[in-house]
């Protein structure tokens, strides 16, 4: 049973991330963040004592899911094939299931780019991995390629209709969301097919 603290932390970072989102970490106000949740300021302040403090969680709550989604993948991949494969969807999936996680980045990436290196610099995050699992594939079997362009082409591949989403929803289906959705589902084969056939050689 989730106890009223738990209740009221939660309808608070919900909310937190709500009124970051449309205002962005300068633009927010505690007042509205408070209004947005349901409850006075003084209590608001009662469990983050600052703004910045209440970034900082909403921030790494957001992150949280992707990081554990990376290292999962890593941990799990032992060739280059198995690794894109479960890259995609294991990053796609967190997507679909929090959409805002892009754009909230964004945000944070116009204002203060210092805070998501010094975030992903603190998860571990060993980028070596990808670089290992190219190089232990046959040179006949993979194009040349950087492996940390790849990884830069992935993650755009699979942001981008978040990013973009009311261009795709709007403009392809005309607001229709069941289309919209499907698109998601077919994307992220679409996605492992494109970086297959632009990384492997075809036998």
């Amino acid at each position: 049973m989730v106890s009223k603290i738990e209740n009221t932390e939660f309808k608070i970072i919900t909310a937190a991330r709500k009124v970051f989102l449309r205002k962005g970490m300068d633009g927010a106000r505690m007042q509205e963040i408070a209004d947005e949740a349901g409850i006075n300021k003084s209590l608001l302040h009662y469990y983050f004592r600052s703004k910045d403090k209440l970034f900082d969680r909403v921030f790494s709550d957001t992150f949280k899911s992707v990081v554990e989604t990376i290292n999962k993948v890593f941990s799990t991949s032992d060739t280059l094939e198995t690794f894109l494969e479960n890259f995609i969807k294991g990053y796609t999936s967190v997507l679909r299931e929090k959409p805002y996680i892009p754009n909230f980045v964004l945000h944070e990436l116009s204002r203060n780019p210092q805070r998501i290196v010094e975030y992903i610099n603190t998860t571990n995050f060993d980028k070596s991995r990808i670089i290992s699992l190219i190089a232990s594939e046959p040179d006949l079997n993979v194009r040349p390629y950087d492996p940390l362009q790849l990884i830069v082409d992935i993650i755009a591949l699979c942001i981008f209709p978040f990013v973009a989403r009311p261009i795709i929803s709007g403009f392809l289906f005309e607001d229709d969301v069941e289309a919209y959705n499907s698109f998601l589902e077919e994307r992220t084969q679409h996605i492992i097919d494109f970086v297959k056939a632009s990384v492997f050689v075809q036998k």
